[in-house]
């Protein structure tokens, strides 16, 4: 189940690992109204017959989690955007790659809570895989402003398996949004 928008965001970025990104690039926009999120992978892509049924709750492609039934991350999503006032769109080409772009009116009364940035990036950074991660992060009314990417972290810290590199790592993201 999705508390926040920041499980939503997780969930679709786990479908960019796994369908075998190269380079996934998460922006978070926020302003005292809203929040933009823009996700584009290089990963496998989708056919257009595809592109339109993973809007429906009851598809599932039956390859990752072969007794699930239903594929709830996009349709929460989408959701999620029109009970709200927000908006969503989906591009994709096979072979090359998904485009996903979510805006949500923070000042809507069903609009669910961002949640903690934080622990976003660090569940984001801590997927198995050789992937390179690139998050831009952005609050217009804090004027807060930065990009983190996983190939300059796995540089410095190395490992991200490590409790004491992880601990490292929350750290530096909770610096990151400090105000100035």
């Amino acid at each position: 189940m999705h508390y926040s928008l920041c499980d939503m965001v997780l969930d679709l970025f786990q479908n960019s690992v796994e369908a075998n990104s190269k380079t996934i690039t998460l922006d978070f926009i926020q302003d005292k109204s809203f929040l933009e999120v823009n996700l584009t992978d290089d990963g496998k892509g989708m056919d257009e017959s595809t592109l339109d049924r993973v809007k429906d709750p009851f598809y599932t492609d039956g390859i990752k989690h072969k007794n699930r039934r239903v594929g709830l991350g996009i349709p929460f999503l989408i959701q999620t955007t029109e009970m709200t006032d927000g908006s969503f769109h989906l591009k994709s080409v096979l072979g090359e790659g998904t485009a996903l772009s979510a805006t949500f009116n923070l000042n809507h009364w069903d609009t669910p809570p961002i949640g903690g940035i934080t622990d976003l990036l660090i569940s984001c950074l801590s997927f198995d895989g050789e992937y390179e991660f690139i998050f831009n992060r952005e609050d217009r009314e804090r004027k807060l402003s930065y990009t983190i990417t996983r190939s300059e972290l796995l540089d410095v810290l190395g490992d991200l398996t490590l409790v004491t590199n992880m601990i490292l790592l929350k750290e530096f993201i909770e610096s990151q949004e400090l105000d100035n």
